[in-house]
């Protein structure tokens, strides 16, 4: 049984239990263990360790936000809200968790609220620097996929904006052109580079859709960062993700030639484009973006891809004993992902302040539920 150690960085609005986003990150970091700040205090992140068991993955999400959830109770009844944009405002204005800080100050200064978003990035442990390179090529042509599971940002400033994923629309990828990476050497020169051109503030301020991580950026690497996905509040969706994306790569792992630079049709230039242009669409549509195939340039909704990935890396999480964590992803294709809920709640005739509230009452009741069902008997176990 070969699986791979993941963890997850996890990013939140905290607010009141009718939306409203407050900043309150100041006084959580200093509170509670286990919990950074943002630069906008809107925003706080907590980081599970790396494991390979999902049973205690889910337990490391579950648990910092039960904790969380009691703390901000006790604060003010306060809570967690959901989605990965300011989705009742307010978007004008930006909130500095740390005045002092001059990388916080370049960024207000430079992308204002548009980084004041909420996410997940998973990062899966991969060593051997070259497997990781490879890695990232073939995870950034089907990122796509990952947001169109994920996206669950409709909404800003009280409105629906037009885009299921308005965070991605609205993130400042950079640099704004990132080549893929032939080599580890190649990512060092690369690196090196944009930090003498200043398109990069420091070796963390690569904002793609996936990237190499490591300790010592860019010459120790340990991991790929899957960056692209809004917040998966749901932690069994967010399971479900991340067991495709763990299924992919020892796919890749085992077929090397799955490579994007050795199994397309297409040159390494038309791949970048196609791969900027099916991001944007998802953005836009999620699931139903019509998208271009990596290995061919054929044209294929999310929807479809998803479930032709599906059932390749199906066996492969069988043989690992994590088919059963991968199984949701079905019901998330079938059912749409959490902006395609809103939007048809939205649709309806439900205002947004109200799909949001519903949201955070549901959400509350299934992270209870999971953790007296499931990690207090794992704690006994």
């Amino acid at each position: 049984m070969a699986r791979l150690c993941k963890g997850v960085e996890v990013e939140m609005y905290t607010g009141t239990p009718q939306g409203k986003i407050v900043g309150l990150s100041d006084r959580i970091t200093k509170d509670l263990n286990g919990f950074v700040r943002e630069p906008d205090s809107r925003n706080v992140e907590y980081t599970t360790a790396p494991m390979s068991c999902y049973e205690r993955l889910l337990c490391a999400l579950v648990r910092p936000r039960q904790s969380l959830r009691q703390y901000l109770q006790q604060t003010g009844n306060y809570t967690i809200i959901p989605g990965s944009t300011l989705s009742l405002g307010n978007s004008q204005q930006f909130y500095r968790s740390d005045p002092l800080n001059p990388y916080h100050s370049y960024i207000e200064n430079t992308y204002g609220t548009n980084v004041v978003t909420a996410s997940v990035h998973i990062n899966i442990g991969i060593s051997d620097p070259e497997v990781l390179m490879r890695a990232c090529r073939l995870v950034r042509v089907e990122a796509p996929l990952y947001l169109a599971l994920s996206a669950s940002s409709p909404f800003l400033d009280g409105k629906a904006t037009g885009y299921h994923s308005t965070r991605w629309q609205l993130f400042p990828q950079t640099p704004q052109q990132v080549p893929f990476f032939e080599s580890h050497d190649h990512f060092i020169r690369w690196t090196k580079q944009q930090l003498e051109l200043k398109t990069m503030q420091n070796v963390r301020h690569l904002w793609t859709s996936v990237r190499p991580n490591g300790h010592n950026r860019p010459y120790h690497l340990n991991r790929l960062e899957l960056r692209i996905c809004d917040l998966i509040i749901d932690p069994i969706a967010l399971l479900a993700v991340i067991a495709l994306l763990e299924s992919r790569l020892l796919q890749l792992m085992g077929d090397p030639n799955l490579d994007p630079l050795i199994h397309s049709q297409l040159s390494p230039q038309t791949l970048l484009e196609i791969t900027y242009e099916n991001e944007r669409a998802v953005a836009k549509k999620s699931l139903d973006a019509q998208l271009h195939h990596w290995q061919d340039g054929r044209a294929i909704t999310a929807k479809t891809w998803i479930e032709e990935l599906y059932q390749q890396v199906w066996p492969i999480a069988k043989e690992n004993g994590f088919s059963c964590f991968l199984s949701p992803v079905t019901k998330i294709v079938r059912e749409g992902n959490l902006a395609q809920q809103w939007l048809t709640k939205h649709d309806n005739g439900q205002s947004v302040p109200s799909i949001v509230t519903e949201e955070i009452i549901n959400v509350a009741q299934q992270e209870k539920t999971l953790e007296d069902k499931l990690c207090d008997a794992l704690l006994v176990a």
